[in-house]
Parts: C-alpha cells; structure tokens; sequence
C-alpha cells in the first residue's frame, strides 16, 4: 500500500510538472510575434473579428466582402432554421470532433473528454454558426486586413475543410463540416485560429494554444 502511494505521488507530481511547463511554454510563447511589422491597413481594408467565449476562439468574417462569398460553402439549407441564414457573417472556428459533439453546453465537459483531445484526434470539424453583425466587446476584437491578406485568410479557412456529411449543430443557426487537421494540445483550437491569421500575414503569436494567447493581439 505505501510503495502504490508513493507511486501515485510521483505520478501525480509529474503530471503537475507537465501541466505547469506546458503553461509557461504556451505563456511565452504566445508573446512572441509573428509578422512583427503588420499593420492594418488605414482605408480600403475589410472588417473581420476574433471572438471567444473564454475558452474556445473563432473568427467572424462578413459573407459577402472583398470578392469572396461565403454563401455557397455554408449554405442555409445547412441549418436547422434556415431563416438565420439571412444573417450577414459566418463565425468560424475548429476542433476535436467528440469534443464539439459532446459539449453543447460547458456543462457536459467530461475529464474524458478533454484527456482524448489533448492525446490527439484525427477527427476534427469546422463549426460555423450564421450570426448578425458582431459588436466589438471584450469578446469580441475587430481586425482589419487588406483584401490580399483577407484573401489568403478565406483560402488557408476553406483549405481545412474536408469532404463528408454536414452534421447538426447545436441550435438553428450552426453546422458543422468535417475538417482537415489534428487536434492534440499542440495544436488546439485557439492554435488554429492564431495560425489562419499568421497565414493570412497577420501579427500574432508564435503559439497560441490558450484564448488568451489570441485574444491579447487585437
């Protein structure tokens, strides 16, 4: 019985180490920029905005802007409502399958749930969810790109979506679109969402795996 003590304690203490590292790496990291010298653009520029809800980040982008038409990659006929694709913007962001799946509300995170995401997952999803204008909130940050840089950003976005069946969102308004991609706690969510905007030239973190390590750029 002390030896299993003993053994549980080191597990434990190694496992605190672990979670503490991964902190301090994903903490400095994030402070650390890419495309230093961005700035955006002082006219002609197309409105994006960052969103998070604390945990998970995503990008909100007009339907229609600069060219680009969102209509017929996240068709109405998508949604359980179809009506809320009257909406004029699409919020998009990217996860573990059975952790999009499994969680409609923050009330159904399991420790299971969260240990098979951080292990990896080939499994993953795009959610988009037609909303109306957004307004700026703590929550909620506007970027303003140039219409090359948004350009990219809609090209490296529509990259990662796979081939395969829309499945159900949460409420009338959301879907969701197999995605390209692996989730494990390198590359997370909040990871996703710093490097489509790294793509598109954006200044950001070099890693960004925590909400806050996007949110604290714009």
């Amino acid at each position: 019985m002390r030896r299993s003590g003993q053994i549980a304690a080191r597990l434990l203490g190694a496992l605190a180490l672990l979670a503490f590292v991964y902190l301090l790496a994903g903490t400095t990291l994030s402070t650390i920029p890419r495309h230093r010298d961005w700035r955006p653009p002082a006219t002609g520029g197309v409105t994006i905005w960052i969103e998070d809800n604390g945990v998970h980040t995503g990008i909100v982008m007009p339907k229609q802007a600069a060219g680009i038409d969102w209509r017929g990659d996240f068709p109405a006929r998508d949604l359980a409502d179809a009506r809320y694709g009257a909406h004029g913007y699409v919020a998009i962001g990217w996860g573990e399958r059975q952790f999009f799946l499994g969680t409609p509300t923050w009330w159904d995170i399991r420790p299971s749930t969260i240990l098979r995401a951080a292990i990896g997952s080939d499994k993953t999803l795009l959610h988009v969810e037609h909303v109306a204008h957004p307004l700026p909130s703590e929550h909620v940050r506007p970027v303003v790109l140039t219409p090359d840089e948004y350009q990219r950003l809609v090209d490296v976005i529509r990259a990662s979506r796979a081939s395969g069946t829309t499945l159900p969102g949460y409420a009338g308004y959301d879907a969701f679109y197999p995605a390209r991609g692996r989730y494990d706690a390198l590359n997370t969510c909040n990871s996703w969402t710093g490097d489509r905007l790294a793509d598109a030239g954006v200044r950001i973190g070099w890693w960004t795996p925590f909400s806050a390590s996007v949110m604290q750029w714009f």
